[in-house]
């Protein structure tokens, strides 16, 4: 039975996202053999949040799958990702912080996550700070040029300091003049 398992796990990871209708069929398949499989379940979430844009089901698939397995360690970032597009800012800060205590997670990849939560809650400062630990965990070259790049944008949403300083010096000297 594992064989046939193996088998339709393998066809849906290889159909996925070029043949959603074939990845989806083997994915049911693979849960009829295994309704706990935390890859199957994974995978299934991921064709729900990106291609179907259905948050909720998403969610569903994604807490099944950790629930047999919190060493599910693929199935972090997915979850993550899928919280912050549904504005599920609580729930995505509690689970980043527990993904950081699990053996074995990426924790660049975890505070990447945590600086674009700060980032969607417009908090840039907080979200520079958790860039910096991620390049302080990557040791992967290209992710540490992904993180430059994270850092420039969020920083150009940063507010210009010089423009409030200029508006606060120019309405001081307004009000002496009034006066």
């Amino acid at each position: 039975m594992n064989n046939l398992l193996d088998k339709y796990l393998f066809q849906a990871l290889d159909a996925y996202p070029y043949s959603l209708e074939e990845a989806v069929e083997c994915l049911n398949y693979a849960l009829s053999y295994d309704d706990k499989n935390p890859i199957a379940l994974c995978l299934m979430g991921q064709i729900y949040a990106e291609s179907l844009k259905n948050y909720e089901t998403a969610k569903e698939y994604y807490q099944q799958a950790l629930s047999v397995d919190l060493y599910a360690l693929e199935v972090y970032p997915k979850y993550i990702d899928v919280l912050l597009w549904n504005e599920d800012y609580e729930e995505a800060d509690k689970l980043i912080d527990f993904a950081l205590t699990v053996k074995g997670t990426d924790k660049a990849v975890l505070y990447l996550k945590k600086a674009i939560l700060f980032e969607q809650k417009k908090k840039y400062k907080s979200a520079l700070e958790f860039l910096k630990m991620a390049k302080q965990n990557a040791y992967n070259n290209q992710f540490i040029n992904d993180l430059k790049e994270e850092k420039t944008r969020i920083k150009e949403k940063m507010p210009n300091k010089k423009k409030h300083k200029t508006s606060k010096t120019s309405s001081k000297k307004s009000k002496k003049k009034v006066s």
